[in-house]
C-alpha cells in the first residue's frame, strides 16, 4: 500500500473514533438506570430505577428555597421512568402488610420524615403522577443524614436479622424501610 492509502485509513479510523465519544457523551443519560436486588433466606427484593445526581442543586427544601424536589410533593424516587419493587413473597413493609408483586414505589418528602407509597400501576413513566386510586400502602420513616453527601441517588439493599432493609440516599438526606417476611 502507498503512503495515500495509509493517510486515508487512518483519517477515517480517527474520525471513526470520535464519532463514537461524541455520540456516547451525547447520549449518555444525566440520570442512569440503577438495579439492585438482594435475596435474604427465602425474600428477594429487586428494584429498578434511575439514579439523578446534585450537580450543585438544592435537592429539598421548602418551595420558596427553589429546590429540585420541594416538601410534600411527589417525587418518583429517582428519575425518569418510574421506581419498580418487586418483592417474591408476602412482607412487611416497614411494619405494613403487603402482598408478593411488582409494585410503583414513590414519595412525599418532608423536613423530618418521607412517606413512601407503594402502587399497582406499573411500567409507566415516572413524569406522571400516580393514580392514587391504585394505591396500595403508604408508610412514614424517618429521615436521617448520611455520613457525608451523596451526589448520586442510591437505593442499597442489606441484608437485616429478619428480612431486608432498603436504604435511600441522596444528597444530604438519608432513610430506611425495613422489609421483613410475615
Amino acid at each position: 500500500m502507498n503512503t495515500k492509502k495509509y493517510f486515508i485509513i487512518i483519517i477515517v479510523f480517527v474520525i471513526l473514533a470520535a464519532a463514537t465519544f461524541f455520540f456516547y457523551d451525547y447520549f449518555r443519560p444525566l440520570s442512569p438506570p440503577g438495579e439492585v436486588s438482594l435475596t435474604n433466606r427465602d425474600l428477594t427484593v429487586s428494584v429498578s430505577y434511575s439514579r439523578p445526581s446534585v450537580r450543585g442543586r438544592l435537592i429539598f427544601g421548602d418551595p420558596d428555597q427553589n429546590p429540585l424536589q420541594p416538601y410534600g410533593e411527589y417525587w418518583r424516587l429517582g428519575a425518569n421512568a418510574a421506581t419498580e419493587v418487586t418483592f417474591s413473597r408476602d412482607v412487611l413493609f416497614n411494619g405494613a402488610a403487603l402482598n408478593a408483586g411488582t409494585y410503583r414505589m414513590y414519595a412525599i418528602p418532608g423536613r423530618d420524615s418521607f412517606e413512601i407509597v407503594l402502587n399497582t400501576e406499573t411500567g409507566v413513566s415516572g413524569s406522571q403522577p400516580p393514580d392514587h386510586t391504585r394505591d396500595v400502602l403508604r408508610t412514614r420513616v424517618p429521615v436521617e443524614k448520611p455520613a457525608a453527601p451523596v451526589e448520586m441517588f442510591t437505593i442499597t439493599l442489606e441484608e437485616a436479622s429478619d428480612g431486608i432493609d432498603m436504604v435511600f440516599e441522596w444528597a444530604d438526606v438519608r432513610f430506611v424501610v425495613p422489609i421483613s417476611t410475615q
